[in-house]
């Protein structure tokens, strides 16, 4: 036992010893290996030193060197620049020599031009002088003075000068009168020359052929449910007569009558007449009619040459086409009109567009005049301004049956064309005599109530004028009268558009001094 632990504690001091040793040993290595890094680090450190030291100089000679370079090429430049500035000051003393040169010379002629201003007024006096001298010389011999005379020679002078000129104005006058009078009856016989229109009948009423009598009851319907199905979506009387093989249609409203036409027609030649067939016969009959004046109205304004109308202006303008005055078609009266005033606006210089466009819109109130109260021309003037016409349209319009002033010459030509239009032969058909009677007519019922003094029919028929006696009719009573007289022309006479009555009071107080 004691021998164990001998052993034991011998391995003990034995393994400690070597680990002692190690450790010395390791720890030695370890400083040894320490120093060498630091050596070498401060070896590294010095080589890095002396290199940026190099460096550094090398920086320095090539800075050096750039400097130099700059202030080389800062002298040319200086250099160069002063050339520059030493050439323009030459110039600019070369100038200023030319300058001094040219101001003497300018003194030199302000003497001489201000020597001969001094002249001039020294023989200015002289001459006022001998002037004076004379006219009192000419006041002493003729026995007047200056002033006296001055009048007497003005006086003289304006005679002869009036007496001239009054035979100067006469004669232009008539050359004038002689001039214009020819030039328009060029300008006038040039635009009818150059158009040329075909004219249709005025009718109320459109007849529809039928292929045989027995169509006639088929048409009626039992218990007469279809023609009261036709009358109803129509709004147009259909007269079934004695007329062989023939129904009549009779409406106020153009358009009304054609579909209902266009239909009958369908139905006639369909065979299939009831209630149902003939609204949807309707209501295709309706569409290919608008579809007709849609393209009416286009070609109304490509006929006319005119463009940017805005499309349903065109449609009310295709509307025309269906509306006749005087057995004159108004949609080819105002194609003519627009015509008329752009050959008229050529020949005068005018504004030919312009003209032109206000010619084809000048009725386009009477498209809608059966449905709409009031005058033509205003429905026209309003269906204008609100499709954004122009004001010098509107006026056009406005102005062609002279209700209002003119603005334009092209307004003017408007309504030239409009009267040349429908005066020309054959474009209208109502006779001399008709108007003359119907004119007469006009005054007559006029004529006829009480208190009337004079009665004038003016536009065409139109308008009449009215004067009433004033110590019969009151101003209280006008309103009564003008309504009384309206009322007896819408019962006695058959007029197409619209009738205005004007009727006029005026007291006349005539007093004499004696």
């Amino acid at each position: 036992m004691p021998n164990t632990l001998m052993i034991i504690m011998v391995l003990l001091i034995g393994v400690l010893g070597g680990v002692a040793v190690g450790y010395f040993v390791r720890k030695n290595f370890t400083e040894n290996k320490i120093n060498r890094a630091e050596g070498l680090a401060r070896n590294i450190i010095l080589d890095a030193e002396r290199e940026a030291e190099n460096s550094k100089k090398d920086l320095i000679i090539e800075a050096k060197e750039e400097i130099h370079k700059l202030r080389d090429r800062a002298k040319e430049d200086v250099d160069r620049r002063r050339l520059e500035l030493e050439k323009q000051e030459q110039r600019l003393q070369s100038k200023e020599d030319i300058l001094e040169k040219k101001a003497l010379s300018l003194e030199n002629k302000e003497g001489k031009l201000q020597q001969r201003y001094l002249d001039l007024e020294e023989k200015e006096t002289s001459v006022q002088n001998l002037i004076e001298e004379r006219k009192g010389e000419l006041e002493r011999v003729a026995g007047l003075t200056h002033e006296e005379g001055k009048q007497l020679l003005l006086q003289e002078l304006e005679q002869d000068l009036s007496t001239e000129a009054a035979v100067r104005i006469k004669e232009n006058e008539q050359r004038i009168k002689d001039e214009s009078k020819k030039t328009a009856q060029d300008v006038i016989v040039k635009a009818i020359q150059r158009i040329a229109a075909d004219t249709v009948a005025e009718n109320t009423v459109s007849v529809v052929h039928l292929p045989n009598d027995e169509m006639k009851g088929r048409i009626i319907g039992r218990e007469g449910r279809n023609i009261r199905a036709i009358e109803a979506l129509t709004g147009v009387d259909l007269i079934i007569d004695d007329t062989p093989e023939a129904v009549v249609l009779s409406s106020f409203n153009p358009i009304r009558r054609e579909i209902a036409r266009i239909s009958l027609e369908k139905l006639v030649q369909d065979g299939r007449i009831h209630p149902t067939r003939i609204e949807e016969t309707i209501a295709k009959s309706t569409e290919q009619v608008e579809e007709i004046i849609r393209e009416s109205g286009e070609e109304a304004a490509f006929q006319a040459g005119v463009h940017g109308i805005h499309p349903e202006l065109l449609k009310y303008l295709g509307r025309l086409k269906f509306r006749t005055s005087y057995g004159q078609n108004a949609l080819e009266h105002a194609v003519e009109v627009s015509r008329i005033a752009g050959f008229i606006a050529q020949e005068v210089g005018a504004n030919e567009k312009l003209a032109k466009r206000a010619g084809l819109l000048h009725d386009i109130g009477k498209s809608i005049d059966h449905e709409v109260e009031g005058p033509h021309v205003e429905i026209g003037v309003d269906l204008a301004r609100k499709y954004k016409e122009s004001e010098a349209v509107i006026n056009g319009i406005e102005a062609h049956h002279g209700d209002v002033e003119f603005d334009s010459l092209e307004s003017i030509i408007v309504q030239a064309a409009d009267a040349i239009s429908a005066a020309r032969p054959g474009a209208r058909r109502e006779s001399i005599e008709n108007y003359i009677r119907r004119l007469e007519q006009l005054e007559e019922i006029a004529n006829s109530f009480e208190g009337i003094e004079k009665s004038y029919a003016i536009q065409a028929g139109r308008e009449i004028r009215i004067i009433v006696k004033p110590d019969e009719i009151s101003e209280a009573q006008i309103p009564v009268t003008a309504h009384n007289i309206v009322k007896e022309i819408e019962n006695q006479m058959e007029f197409p558009g619209q009738i205005k009555v004007n009727v006029i009071r005026e007291t006349r107080v005539v007093a004499y001094a004696k």
